[in-house]
């Protein structure tokens, strides 16, 4: 075993006696150890660790994320990885846990925006590893990088903070997602989540301005307050297609991709798909009038003709 980065490095042998648990939880390990996540997390949540503490806050959070890879939901669950030190490390105790989540928790903005800077180094390193197979490889207005927004809810079987209930009768968090797509070749990617109430809309517009921003500052290479025009694709369903949500795409000029359902009967069980689109969008579409930058609308059911 040898200590590089904030965990231990660990080799199988077959003359080694006795048995390690939770050993699932190396390959997270030397995926954190390998993006440099442990190292980002470390400088990113410097200012937040006291003088004289033992325990890094970078560590801290990286072991809460892998006890909650490994089956744990709640703080003390982190006890799983301090019973294997040798493949975890230094593990903190709860008493210490719980004081690191209230210093964050008490400057919560700059806490998620340093998570999300150190976050964006790690994903910016995994796709530079990859090369010609991340996702952001080549990518221009033909050849976009595509991001999916939705809204998902998770159940909170005891009282929480913003819990509340759901639209299905059930009680806890109405999540908004944004993954990046991989193709048809491989999955979707998350870049960022928000937690919101239970009862909070699917098309609710107000409070997702953070979530919009932390998706920003989760696409490497991008720099916030720049433009980053066609060559990202925003693709949302019909909880996307509100005024708000329009108005921050347009405003950097992405391109997008958002469905909604007409209310009136003649297009009554039919989406439309409204996006920025050329004259002619392609052989196989219908053909939209309008300027190249003026929204347009398609139909994605044959037999239906597109509108300007």
């Amino acid at each position: 075993m040898k200590n590089i980065g904030l965990y231990p490095r660990v080799h199988a042998a077959t003359n080694g006696t006795g048995v390690v648990s939770q050993v699932g939880g190396v390959a997270l390990v030397e995926a954190v150890r390998v993006a440099g996540l442990d190292e980002a997390l470390s400088a990113e949540l410097s200012r937040w660790r006291k003088p004289m503490a033992i325990h890094d806050p970078g560590k801290v959070i990286t072991d809460l994320a892998v006890t909650l890879a490994l089956g744990g939901d709640c703080l003390a669950d982190v006890a799983l990885l301090r019973a294997e030190p040798a493949v975890f490390g230094a593990v903190a105790s709860d008493p210490t846990v719980s004081r690191t989540i209230d210093a964050l928790a008490a400057d919560a903005k700059r806490a998620l925006a340093a998570i999300d800077t150190a976050r964006a180094a790690a994903r910016a390193r995994v796709w530079s590893l990859a090369g010609e197979h991340a996702p952001d490889h080549g990518i221009d207005a033909d050849r976009p990088l595509v991001i999916d927004t939705g809204a998902a809810r998770i159940t909170a079987h005891s009282d929480k903070e913003q819990a509340a209930p759901t639209f299905k009768r059930g009680f806890g968090f109405h999540r908004l997602w944004a993954f990046v797509d991989h193709g048809a070749e491989g999955t979707g990617e998350p870049l960022t989540c928000l937690l919101r109430k239970g009862n909070a809309g699917s098309k609710h517009c107000r409070r997702p301005r953070r979530g919009r921003q932390g998706r920003a500052r989760a696409v490497p290479r991008h720099k916030p307050g720049t433009r980053p025009g066609g060559k990202i694709l925003i693709r949302a369903d019909g909880a996307g297609a509100t005024q708000e949500f329009l108005n921050w795409l347009v405003s950097p000029r992405l391109s997008y991709s958002v469905e909604f359902s007409r209310p009136d009967r003649r297009w009554r069980g039919y989406r439309a798909t409204v996006g920025r689109q050329p004259t002619t969008v392609t052989a196989s579409s219908a053909r939209v009038r309008g300027s190249p930058t003026s929204p347009a609308c398609w139909i994605s059911s044959p037999g239906l003709r597109g509108c300007g």
